[in-house]
């Protein structure tokens, strides 16, 4: 991470010293309140949780507001999308961050901040089964990950089939499961992938090639149509196209530059069609529309735009992005007169992907940040985030994606963003295996459980 985090050891003996300077004038005698109330415990949300706790020495209240009984995790999920795992091993809880680190949780959902006036710079309203209720609190952190666009649809709604994404794991993982076992042995599955950014770049690449997997073993005569947004492969880019040209050559079609116009479903299956417009760019980057397709599928897959969760839309904090511009140094709202409100995970506007690890590792800077500016100092200037990823390319062999990415400012424009570098070659840029094997497919499983347990735990 960053030298701050590295440093850590002698800044909470700072702390607990005293010799930092509260940024809130309270009573003289009083104790300095440092509340922080964080929305969404996802990757992000728990991760921000666990690390204001631990490296403020516990001297920070922490709230964790989160309506769900569980967090099913996305990663891992097209495994159990294709029934090599159980839907078992994606679902994790906070009382591990309760009971080894003192986290406050309350299942409920956030539908309001304002302005706290003498009790506290915000003032959060949540509902819960029990009724209405009012926190205050010096900072907010939101984490609610994304929400999905409605996908056009040109069949009658009062008799369309549902129109599977599984990008959330959970009921539609198992249920476009169930629509894959079931689909017949000469059938088509059509999947759709939205333009960039969307949350897990690897994620629909990766899905593709475990379900043309799944079908080459179960049903061979089926076939895998994928229809992507994007002008080329986003991520991995030569496993996953080497795996398209070769593993999959007799059962998968990649086509780029497709773009969602609108789906029609048939009621009672998963079968239907897919009308997409083919696109490509200018040399000035328009995107321009040569023609149009249509798809017959018997399961769909289609997965819509995203942009960050309802709350951030609520409170204005997101731009025509959809997404939530912040200062990467802390991941608080650029947004005037949101000073104190931080957007971590997919749901903020930054140059790091949308990724589970990734939001741990922004979760682990924001949770820096705010620390500092409870002892009334700024950011750290430069902060470094890593990213490491494994993506399944059948039911034996996975590859790896990993990059550091460096907070700097672009000499030419001036801006400050993330920056990927290739540790093999020092170049801007992710670093991806040479090739996929068995050998990464077991370390894989070391790694979720790894990334899991330490965010979670």
């Amino acid at each position: 991470m960053t030298r701050s985090l590295l440093n850590k050891r002698h800044f909470l003996k700072a702390l607990g010293a005293g010799s930092l300077v509260a940024p809130w004038p309270l009573v003289a005698g009083a104790a300095p309140l440092r509340r922080v109330l964080v929305v969404g415990g996802g990757m992000a949300g728990a991760t921000v949780a666990k690390y204001l706790r631990l490296w403020s020495n516990r001297s920070i209240e922490v709230t964790l507001v989160e309506p769900s009984a569980q967090y099913t995790s996305n990663i891992m999920s097209n495994l159990v999308l294709t029934g090599q795992y159980s839907p078992s091993i994606l679902n994790y809880g906070w009382n591990s961050l309760t009971r080894n680190h003192g986290v406050v949780r309350i299942a409920g959902t956030v539908v309001g901040v304002e302005p706290g006036g003498s009790l506290g710079p915000w003032k959060v309203t949540l509902t819960t089964a029990s009724g209405t209720q009012v926190r205050y609190c010096e900072r907010v952190v939101l984490a609610p990950g994304v929400q999905f666009d409605a996908v056009p649809s040109t069949a009658n709604a009062a008799v369309a089939a549902p129109i599977l994404h599984a990008w959330q794991a959970g009921p539609q993982t198992t249920q476009l499961r169930d629509f894959l076992a079931a689909m017949p042995p000469t059938g088509t599955f059509v999947m759709t992938i939205p333009k960039a950014p969307y949350r897990c770049p690897p994620g629909p690449y990766e899905r593709a090639c475990v379900v043309a997997d799944y079908l080459k073993r179960n049903k061979p005569g089926a076939q895998v149509i994928v229809l992507d947004a994007n002008p080329d492969i986003m991520a991995e880019k030569e496993n996953f196209a080497h795996a398209f040209g070769t593993m999959y050559a007799s059962n998968l079609s990649y086509r780029a530059g497709r773009m969602l116009r609108s789906v029609q479903a048939t009621t009672g299956q998963p079968d239907g069609a897919v009308t997409v417009d083919v696109v490509v760019r200018d040399a000035s980057g328009q995107d321009i529309v040569m023609g149009t397709e249509v798809y017959a599928a018997q399961v769909l897959n289609v997965i819509p735009r995203h942009r960050a969760g309802a709350i951030v839309q609520t409170l204005g904090l997101a731009d025509a992005t959809g997404f939530a511009p912040v200062d990467g140094r802390s991941f608080e709202s650029t947004m005037p007169g949101r000073a104190g409100i931080h957007v971590i995970g997919d749901a903020s506007k930054t140059t790091l992907p949308k990724a589970g690890h990734v939001g741990n590792q922004g979760a682990k800077i924001c949770a820096d940040a705010i620390v500092r500016a409870f002892a009334g100092q700024t950011p750290y200037a430069t902060p470094t985030a890593n990213s490491a990823c494994f993506s399944p390319l059948s039911n034996t062999v996975a590859s790896w994606l990993t990059a550091v990415y460096q907070y700097q400012q672009d000499p030419g424009t001036g801006a400050w963003r993330y920056v990927a570098t290739d540790q093999v070659s020092g170049t801007v840029g992710a670093t991806e295996a040479a090739s996929a094997s068995a050998e990464q497919f077991s370390k894989m499983s070391t790694w979720y459980r790894s990334l899991m347990n330490e965010t979670f735990t």
